[in-house]
Protein backbone atom coordinates (compact mmCIF):
# COMPACT_ATOMS: atom_id res chain seq x y z
CA UNK A 1 0.00 0.00 0.00
CA UNK A 2 2.83 2.32 0.96
CA UNK A 3 4.64 1.66 -2.54
CA UNK A 4 1.38 2.57 -4.21
CA UNK A 5 1.26 5.64 -2.51
CA UNK A 6 4.27 6.58 -3.48
CA UNK A 7 4.32 5.49 -6.83
CA UNK A 8 0.44 7.34 -7.15
CA UNK A 9 2.76 11.28 -5.75
CA UNK A 10 5.60 10.38 -8.18
CA UNK A 11 3.44 10.68 -10.75
CA UNK A 12 1.11 13.12 -9.90
CA UNK A 13 4.55 15.22 -9.48
CA UNK A 14 5.11 13.96 -12.68
CA UNK A 15 2.56 15.08 -14.21
CA UNK A 16 2.17 18.50 -12.71
CA UNK A 17 5.91 19.27 -13.84
CA UNK A 18 5.10 18.19 -17.64
CA UNK A 19 1.89 20.69 -17.27
CA UNK A 20 4.12 23.49 -16.08
CA UNK A 21 6.41 22.74 -18.56
CA UNK A 22 4.08 23.00 -21.51
CA UNK A 23 2.74 26.57 -20.57
CA UNK A 24 6.08 27.84 -20.06
CA UNK A 25 5.60 28.21 -15.99
CA UNK A 26 9.46 27.29 -14.76
CA UNK A 27 10.08 30.99 -13.80
CA UNK A 28 9.82 31.82 -9.78
CA UNK A 29 6.94 31.56 -7.94
CA UNK A 30 4.59 34.32 -6.90
CA UNK A 31 1.76 34.93 -4.88
CA UNK A 32 -0.92 36.97 -6.92
CA UNK A 33 -2.16 39.69 -4.98
CA UNK A 34 -5.65 40.50 -6.78
CA UNK A 35 -6.90 36.62 -6.29
CA UNK A 36 -4.57 34.79 -3.65
CA UNK A 37 -3.32 32.79 -5.64
CA UNK A 38 -0.19 31.17 -6.31
CA UNK A 39 1.73 30.91 -9.55
CA UNK A 40 4.93 30.05 -11.19
CA UNK A 41 5.66 32.78 -13.75
CA UNK A 42 5.88 32.25 -17.45
CA UNK A 43 9.37 32.29 -18.88
CA UNK A 44 10.66 31.04 -21.70
CA UNK A 45 12.70 27.69 -20.67
CA UNK A 46 15.82 28.25 -22.48
CA UNK A 47 16.43 31.59 -20.77
CA UNK A 48 15.72 29.56 -17.38
CA UNK A 49 18.72 27.11 -18.07
CA UNK A 50 20.38 30.24 -19.41
CA UNK A 51 20.45 31.78 -15.91
CA UNK A 52 20.49 28.46 -14.08
CA UNK A 53 24.26 28.41 -16.02
CA UNK A 54 25.61 31.76 -15.79
CA UNK A 55 24.69 32.18 -11.96
CA UNK A 56 25.48 29.82 -10.19
CA UNK A 57 28.87 29.17 -7.84
CA UNK A 58 31.24 27.73 -10.40
CA UNK A 59 30.33 30.06 -12.84
CA UNK A 60 30.86 33.01 -10.42
CA UNK A 61 33.88 31.72 -9.30
CA UNK A 62 35.69 30.90 -13.23
CA UNK A 63 34.42 34.20 -14.51
CA UNK A 64 36.78 36.59 -12.41
CA UNK A 65 37.30 38.39 -15.43
CA UNK A 66 34.12 39.42 -15.76
CA UNK A 67 33.58 37.99 -19.44
CA UNK A 68 30.26 37.29 -18.83
CA UNK A 69 29.27 41.29 -17.86
CA UNK A 70 31.05 41.85 -21.34
CA UNK A 71 28.70 39.48 -23.28
CA UNK A 72 25.47 40.46 -21.57
CA UNK A 73 26.29 43.76 -22.19
CA UNK A 74 26.59 43.61 -25.61
CA UNK A 75 23.74 41.26 -26.01
CA UNK A 76 21.76 43.91 -24.68
CA UNK A 77 22.86 46.59 -27.27
CA UNK A 78 22.14 44.38 -29.93
CA UNK A 79 18.41 43.52 -28.66
CA UNK A 80 17.79 47.24 -28.18
CA UNK A 81 18.58 48.02 -31.59
CA UNK A 82 16.83 45.36 -33.00
CA UNK A 83 13.20 46.30 -31.15
CA UNK A 84 13.48 49.62 -32.40
CA UNK A 85 13.10 48.69 -35.97
CA UNK A 86 9.61 48.33 -38.23
CA UNK A 87 10.16 44.56 -38.03
CA UNK A 88 10.24 44.06 -34.73
CA UNK A 89 6.40 44.81 -35.19
CA UNK A 90 5.99 40.96 -35.96
CA UNK A 91 6.89 39.74 -32.67
CA UNK A 92 3.94 41.63 -31.31
CA UNK A 93 1.31 39.41 -31.29
CA UNK A 94 3.03 36.04 -30.76
CA UNK A 95 4.69 38.34 -27.39
CA UNK A 96 0.50 38.54 -26.22
CA UNK A 97 -0.04 35.29 -26.87
CA UNK A 98 2.81 33.73 -25.47
CA UNK A 99 2.19 35.92 -22.00
CA UNK A 100 -1.61 36.30 -22.01
CA UNK A 101 -1.73 39.90 -21.85
CA UNK A 102 -5.02 41.59 -21.97
CA UNK A 103 -4.61 44.52 -24.15
CA UNK A 104 -7.68 45.94 -23.08
CA UNK A 105 -6.06 47.58 -20.16
CA UNK A 106 -3.67 49.21 -22.19
CA UNK A 107 -3.78 52.38 -24.60
CA UNK A 108 -3.96 51.70 -27.55
CA UNK A 109 -5.59 48.11 -27.32
CA UNK A 110 -4.84 47.33 -31.10
CA UNK A 111 -1.78 45.29 -31.15
CA UNK A 112 -1.54 46.87 -34.96
CA UNK A 113 -1.53 50.26 -33.77
CA UNK A 114 2.16 49.98 -32.60
CA UNK A 115 4.82 50.44 -35.36
CA UNK A 116 7.51 48.87 -33.64
CA UNK A 117 8.40 46.34 -30.61
CA UNK A 118 9.93 48.83 -28.50
CA UNK A 119 6.30 51.52 -29.25
CA UNK A 120 4.79 48.48 -27.87
CA UNK A 121 6.94 47.67 -24.73
CA UNK A 122 6.76 51.24 -23.30
CA UNK A 123 2.69 51.32 -24.61
CA UNK A 124 0.11 53.26 -22.19
CA UNK A 125 -2.12 51.88 -19.45
CA UNK A 126 -5.87 52.63 -20.43
CA UNK A 127 -7.57 55.54 -18.26
CA UNK A 128 -8.36 54.45 -14.62
CA UNK A 129 -7.10 50.53 -15.06
CA UNK A 130 -4.86 51.32 -12.74
CA UNK A 131 -6.48 53.88 -9.91
CA UNK A 132 -4.18 55.48 -7.55
CA UNK A 133 -5.21 53.73 -3.65
CA UNK A 134 -6.26 56.67 -1.60
CA UNK A 135 -4.67 59.14 -3.92
CA UNK A 136 -5.23 62.16 -1.10
CA UNK A 137 -4.31 60.14 1.62
CA UNK A 138 -0.38 61.48 1.75
CA UNK A 139 0.81 58.46 4.38
CA UNK A 140 -0.34 55.91 2.45
CA UNK A 141 2.38 54.90 0.35
CA UNK A 142 1.51 52.97 -3.03
CA UNK A 143 3.26 50.30 -5.96
CA UNK A 144 5.24 51.67 -8.49
CA UNK A 145 4.75 49.42 -11.13
CA UNK A 146 3.36 46.12 -12.13
CA UNK A 147 5.71 43.96 -11.22
CA UNK A 148 6.17 41.51 -8.66
CA UNK A 149 7.49 42.48 -5.38
CA UNK A 150 8.68 41.76 -1.88
CA UNK A 151 9.36 44.27 1.38
CA UNK A 152 11.80 43.87 4.17
CA UNK A 153 11.70 46.29 7.55
CA UNK A 154 15.63 46.75 7.52
CA UNK A 155 18.39 46.66 5.10
CA UNK A 156 19.78 43.84 6.86
CA UNK A 157 16.80 41.63 6.29
CA UNK A 158 17.01 42.40 2.62
CA UNK A 159 20.71 40.89 2.17
CA UNK A 160 19.89 38.10 4.46
CA UNK A 161 16.47 36.96 2.69
CA UNK A 162 17.02 38.14 -0.87
CA UNK A 163 19.32 40.25 -1.95
CA UNK A 164 22.94 38.14 -1.94
CA UNK A 165 25.10 40.06 -3.69
CA UNK A 166 28.66 40.30 -1.60
CA UNK A 167 28.41 44.56 -1.79
CA UNK A 168 25.08 45.53 -1.54
CA UNK A 169 24.24 48.60 0.22
CA UNK A 170 22.43 51.91 -0.33
CA UNK A 171 25.71 53.74 -0.48
CA UNK A 172 26.98 51.85 -3.57
CA UNK A 173 23.62 51.49 -5.19
CA UNK A 174 23.47 55.55 -4.91
CA UNK A 175 27.42 56.00 -4.58
CA UNK A 176 26.93 58.60 -2.74
CA UNK A 177 28.29 58.25 1.66
CA UNK A 178 26.81 60.85 2.45
CA UNK A 179 23.37 60.86 1.15
CA UNK A 180 23.12 57.00 1.85
CA UNK A 181 23.05 57.58 5.33
CA UNK A 182 19.53 58.68 5.68
CA UNK A 183 18.49 55.24 4.94
CA UNK A 184 20.71 53.19 7.07
CA UNK A 185 19.20 50.05 7.58
CA UNK A 186 16.07 51.86 6.53
CA UNK A 187 12.80 49.34 4.75
CA UNK A 188 12.90 48.37 0.91
CA UNK A 189 10.70 47.33 -0.84
CA UNK A 190 12.36 45.84 -4.31
CA UNK A 191 10.05 45.36 -7.13
CA UNK A 192 11.10 43.40 -10.06
CA UNK A 193 9.76 43.55 -13.65
CA UNK A 194 9.28 40.97 -16.46
CA UNK A 195 9.63 41.88 -19.70
CA UNK A 196 6.02 40.99 -20.60
CA UNK A 197 4.99 43.85 -17.69
CA UNK A 198 4.10 47.35 -18.47
CA UNK A 199 7.64 49.54 -18.23
CA UNK A 200 6.64 52.77 -16.98
CA UNK A 201 6.85 53.24 -13.16
CA UNK A 202 5.21 55.98 -10.76
CA UNK A 203 6.00 57.35 -7.70
CA UNK A 204 5.12 55.54 -4.61
CA UNK A 205 4.43 58.96 -2.40
CA UNK A 206 4.02 62.68 -3.04
CA UNK A 207 6.74 65.29 -2.00
CA UNK A 208 9.53 67.31 -3.80
CA UNK A 209 12.59 65.85 -6.25
CA UNK A 210 15.19 66.64 -3.43
CA UNK A 211 18.09 65.42 -5.43
CA UNK A 212 18.31 63.05 -8.96
CA UNK A 213 21.66 61.45 -10.30
CA UNK A 214 22.41 58.73 -13.06
CA UNK A 215 24.57 56.08 -12.87
CA UNK A 216 26.11 54.05 -15.99
CA UNK A 217 26.75 50.51 -15.93
CA UNK A 218 26.28 47.18 -16.93
CA UNK A 219 22.94 44.77 -17.60
CA UNK A 220 22.40 41.79 -15.43
CA UNK A 221 19.24 39.94 -15.49
CA UNK A 222 17.25 40.61 -12.16
CA UNK A 223 15.78 37.27 -12.13
CA UNK A 224 15.88 35.68 -8.42
CA UNK A 225 17.88 33.31 -9.43
CA UNK A 226 20.78 35.81 -10.07
CA UNK A 227 19.51 38.31 -6.91
CA UNK A 228 20.43 35.25 -4.76
CA UNK A 229 23.96 34.81 -6.45
CA UNK A 230 27.36 36.40 -5.10
CA UNK A 231 27.15 38.65 -8.24
CA UNK A 232 26.57 42.53 -7.38
CA UNK A 233 23.65 42.80 -9.25
CA UNK A 234 21.80 45.89 -8.54
CA UNK A 235 25.22 47.64 -7.71
CA UNK A 236 26.51 47.18 -11.06
CA UNK A 237 23.59 47.75 -13.34
CA UNK A 238 22.36 50.92 -14.92
CA UNK A 239 20.05 53.02 -13.49
CA UNK A 240 18.80 56.09 -12.20
CA UNK A 241 18.23 57.33 -8.47
CA UNK A 242 16.45 60.07 -7.02
CA UNK A 243 15.18 61.06 -3.36
CA UNK A 244 11.80 62.17 -2.96
CA UNK A 245 11.42 64.90 0.14
CA UNK A 246 7.91 64.22 2.02
CA UNK A 247 6.62 65.40 5.38
CA UNK A 248 5.23 61.85 5.69
CA UNK A 249 7.75 59.81 5.09
CA UNK A 250 10.80 61.37 5.51
CA UNK A 251 13.22 61.74 2.39
CA UNK A 252 12.02 57.85 0.25
CA UNK A 253 14.81 56.87 -1.96
CA UNK A 254 13.98 55.85 -5.96
CA UNK A 255 16.24 53.90 -7.95
CA UNK A 256 15.32 52.22 -11.56
CA UNK A 257 17.80 49.36 -12.50
CA UNK A 258 18.40 48.36 -15.63
CA UNK A 259 18.89 44.51 -17.04
CA UNK A 260 19.02 42.64 -19.49
CA UNK A 261 18.13 43.73 -22.69
CA UNK A 262 17.00 47.35 -21.40
CA UNK A 263 17.98 50.36 -23.86
CA UNK A 264 17.15 53.23 -21.49
CA UNK A 265 16.85 53.35 -17.82
CA UNK A 266 15.17 57.13 -18.18
CA UNK A 267 13.41 59.17 -15.89
CA UNK A 268 11.51 61.90 -17.49
CA UNK A 269 13.37 65.37 -17.40
CA UNK A 270 11.08 67.50 -15.33
CA UNK A 271 11.82 65.04 -12.41
CA UNK A 272 15.37 65.25 -12.69
CA UNK A 273 15.21 69.11 -11.14
CA UNK A 274 15.09 69.53 -7.79
CA UNK A 275 12.59 71.25 -6.24
CA UNK A 276 9.55 69.41 -8.87
CA UNK A 277 6.44 68.54 -7.25
CA UNK A 278 5.69 64.93 -7.08
CA UNK A 279 1.79 63.48 -7.04
CA UNK A 280 1.18 60.26 -5.42
CA UNK A 281 1.09 57.99 -8.51
CA UNK A 282 2.93 60.32 -11.16
CA UNK A 283 4.49 58.84 -14.43
CA UNK A 284 7.87 59.74 -13.73
CA UNK A 285 10.24 57.27 -15.59
CA UNK A 286 10.47 54.46 -18.35
CA UNK A 287 12.03 51.74 -18.60
CA UNK A 288 12.78 50.22 -22.82
CA UNK A 289 12.94 46.35 -23.60
CA UNK A 290 13.99 44.02 -20.89
CA UNK A 291 13.32 42.98 -17.96
CA UNK A 292 14.02 45.57 -14.62
CA UNK A 293 13.88 46.49 -11.22
CA UNK A 294 13.34 49.27 -8.64
CA UNK A 295 14.42 49.75 -4.85
CA UNK A 296 12.65 51.90 -3.27
CA UNK A 297 13.92 52.70 0.27
CA UNK A 298 12.09 54.71 3.49
CA UNK A 299 14.25 55.88 6.39
CA UNK A 300 14.14 53.23 9.28
CA UNK A 301 11.26 53.43 11.40
CA UNK A 302 9.15 56.06 8.94
CA UNK A 303 6.93 53.02 6.94
CA UNK A 304 5.03 49.75 7.91
CA UNK A 305 3.92 47.64 4.95
CA UNK A 306 0.73 46.10 4.78
CA UNK A 307 0.91 42.80 6.57
CA UNK A 308 0.20 40.81 3.76
CA UNK A 309 3.40 41.54 1.70
CA UNK A 310 5.53 41.69 4.64
CA UNK A 311 4.43 37.71 5.55
CA UNK A 312 4.90 36.79 1.79
CA UNK A 313 8.12 38.36 1.57
CA UNK A 314 9.45 36.59 4.91
CA UNK A 315 9.05 32.98 2.91
CA UNK A 316 10.97 34.33 -0.28
CA UNK A 317 7.97 34.38 -2.49
CA UNK A 318 7.31 37.25 -4.43
CA UNK A 319 4.20 39.03 -4.57
CA UNK A 320 2.34 40.21 -7.94
CA UNK A 321 1.08 43.48 -7.99
CA UNK A 322 -0.44 46.12 -9.72
CA UNK A 323 0.61 50.13 -9.81
CA UNK A 324 -1.09 52.52 -7.69
CA UNK A 325 -2.43 49.31 -4.87
CA UNK A 326 -1.39 49.74 -1.23
CA UNK A 327 2.00 49.19 -0.72
CA UNK A 328 2.18 50.70 3.00
CA UNK A 329 1.59 53.35 5.74
CA UNK A 330 3.29 56.05 7.34
CA UNK A 331 5.09 56.00 10.58
CA UNK A 332 4.97 59.08 13.03
CA UNK A 333 8.62 60.25 13.11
Amino acid sequence: MQLLNYIHRTLDYALALVKLVQNREVGWQTLNRKTGKYEQEQQPILKKLKLLLLFNPLTEWIDQTYLLRLWIHKKTVIAGQKEATTLSSNQIQAFIDFYHIDMEEFEPPDPSAYATFEDFFVRHHAPQSRPIYKKDNMAKAVVVADSRVVVYPSVSQTKALWIKGKNFTIENLILDLKRASVWTDGAIASFRLSPQDYHRYHSPVAGKVSWFQQVSGDYYPVDPICLSSQVDILTRNARCCMGIETREFGIVLFVAIGATNVGTVEIHAPFRKAGTEVNKGDEIGIFQFGGSSIIVAFEKDRIKFDEDLLSVSQRRVMIAVEVGISLGTALPS
